[in-house]
């Protein structure tokens, strides 16, 4: 990472000794220039507009916005902005909407100290950060979303072996409607399309053999 001028940064939390906390920690670094405060959110949008910045920390508690409402406004205003997100919130929920609101990143209030410095060199350098604790959960939360249920792999095994839907019906007593409502899941979750892939897949999982 090179830039011409140490990073910019702002700091939108509606706690002061919040903010007295992390700008005394920032402070201390030489390429970091903590140069604007702000603890609502229509400060904020106010401060964005007048100030140069490279990233804005925002927390996602504010007086007369949520932090992530306000993530959303600023990424609509000004596409390309740079926001992380410091929260005490470990919330799935609120990582998630603060990607789609346009953040680059999240990191919990109490994590330690390098891991907010490295998380502010990572977005501003072009990159993304995640306190390890939330990326593992991110990481966890898309496996189960992919993840066949053990009833999913019966019925995979069946259709790779060439039975059809009414035989796979009839094997494990389910209607065919509920067959075909597994292999949409099926396909769906594997992105696979022909019967070719799915017997492929599950001769490569050892769901069938030949």
């Amino acid at each position: 990472m090179s830039l011409p001028h140490p990073i910019r940064i702002a700091l939108i939390d509606d706690h002061v000794l919040v903010r007295d906390g992390v700008k005394s920690l920032l402070s201390a670094m030489p390429h970091f220039d903590v140069v604007a405060e702000a603890e609502s959110g229509e400060a904020a949008l106010e401060l964005v507009a007048s100030t140069e910045l490279d990233l804005l920390l925002v927390d996602v508690g504010l007086k007369d916005m949520n932090g992530l409402e306000l993530t959303r406004r600023l990424c609509s205003l000004y596409p390309g902005i740079k926001i992380l997100i410091l929260s005490m919130y470990d919330n799935q929920e609120y990582v998630r909407t603060s990607i789609n609101a346009g953040a680059f990143g999240y990191v919990l209030k109490n994590a330690p100290s390098q891991e907010l410095i490295a998380a502010i060199e990572a977005i501003v350098a072009g990159g993304s950060f995640y306190s390890p604790e939330i990326a593992r959960k991110l990481a966890t939360n898309v496996r189960d979303e992919n993840e066949l249920t053990p009833r999913e792999l019966q019925v995979l095994s069946m259709i790779a072996k060439g039975l059809n839907n009414k035989e796979v019906a009839r094997e494990l007593d389910i209607s065919v409607r509920t067959v075909e409502t597994y292999r949409l899941s099926i396909r769906r979750k594997l992105n696979i399309d022909t019967p070719a892939a799915l017997v492929k897949y599950a001769l490569e999982h050892g769901l069938i053999s030949i």
